[in-house]
C-alpha cells in the first residue's frame, strides 16, 4: 500500500510540468519593456489603460488615488483621467454589469487588477500586439496567443489591420495542416508599427506596476536590509571572534 503510494506520487510529481508544458503557451512572446522606475511611461500607459481598457475591464482593486505614486498629482487624475466616477479615492470599476457583458461577450471580462502577475507581462504585451482578421469569429478578431478569443480588437484604428500568413506542416501521423507562419499588415493604423510597439509597452508598463504598487518600495527595502544584514554579519562576526578569543 505505501509502495503504491509512492510510486502514485511520484508519477503525479513527474507529470505535473508535462502538464504544464501541454497547457502552456507555443507561440513565443516578446519581452515586454518593463521599467517600473520610468514614471513618464507609467503615466502614459495609465492614460492608454483608462481610454482602451476601463471600458469593459475594471480594475477593482486600484485606486485612481494611488496614481500620485507614479507622479500624477490629484488635479491631473481629476482632469484627465476620471470618467467613470468624480472622485479620486474611487476604486477603478465600471458600469457595465457582469451579466450584460457575458450576453455580449459571451463571457464577463476579467478584473485586470493583477493580470499581469497572473498571466505575465510578455503574454499581455504578445496578446495585444497579435490581434489578427478572422471573420469566422463573431468579433471579426482572433488573437496569436489567445486562440477563439471573445475580445475584438479595441485598438485596432492604431494599430490597423493584421492577417495571418501560414505555412504547411506535416503532422506526426502524416497530415499536412495549415499552421499561422507570422501577421502581416494589410489596413495601416493611425500609428507606425514601432508606436504602436511603445503604446503597449508604457500600457502593460502600467498594468505591471498596477498589478503591486507597492513592488519598487518593497525592493528597495529589501535590498537595504539585505545589506544591513550583510554589514552586520560582519560586525557580529569580528566582535563574537573577539570575546571567545580566550576561550579558544
Amino acid at each position: 500500500m505505501k509502495t503504491s503510494f509512492l510510486k502514485n506520487c511520484a508519477f503525479l510529481i513527474l507529470a505535473l510540468p508535462l502538464q504544464v508544458m501541454a497547457a502552456g503557451v507555443t507561440v513565443p512572446l516578446d519581452k515586454a519593456p518593463i521599467n517600473l522606475n520610468n514614471k513618464e511611461s507609467l503615466q502614459r500607459g495609465a492614460s492608454v489603460f483608462v481610454n482602451y481598457c476601463l471600458t469593459c475591464h475594471a480594475a477593482s482593486y486600484m485606486r485612481y488615488s494611488r496614481m500620485t505614486d507614479i507622479g500624477l498629482t490629484e488635479q491631473q487624475i481629476k482632469d484627465n483621467l476620471l470618467f467613470a466616477t468624480d472622485k479620486p479615492g474611487s476604486t477603478m470599476t465600471i458600469a457595465m454589469r457582469s451579466a450584460e457583458a457575458k450576453e455580449w461577450f459571451g463571457a464577463a471580462p476579467p478584473d485586470l487588477s493583477v493580470i499581469t502577475r497572473s498571466r505575465g507581462s510578455d503574454w499581455v504585451y504578445t496578446y495585444l500586439r497579435t490581434f489578427f482578421r478572422d471573420d469566422s469569429r463573431p468579433t471579426g478578431w482572433n488573437n496569436l496567443v489567445f486562440d477563439k478569443v471573445g475580445m475584438p480588437h479595441v485598438m485596432q484604428d492604431l494599430q490597423g489591420h493584421l492577417a495571418p500568413v501560414y505555412r504547411t506542416e506535416t503532422g506526426e501521423d502524416g497530415k499536412t495542416h495549415e499552421v499561422i507562419d507570422h501577421l502581416r499588415l494589410v489596413k495601416p493604423g493611425q500609428l507606425t508599427q514601432a508606436e504602436f510597439d511603445g503604446l503597449v509597452g508604457d500600457l502593460v508598463n502600467y498594468m505591471t506596476w498596477m498589478g503591486e504598487p507597492a513592488r519598487t518600495l518593497r525592493m528597495k527595502i529589501g535590498l537595504g536590509v539585505v545589506i544591513f544584514l550583510s554589514l552586520f554579519f560582519v560586525l557580529a562576526f569580528y566582535l563574537k571572534r573577539e570575546y571567545w578569543k580566550d576561550v579558544h
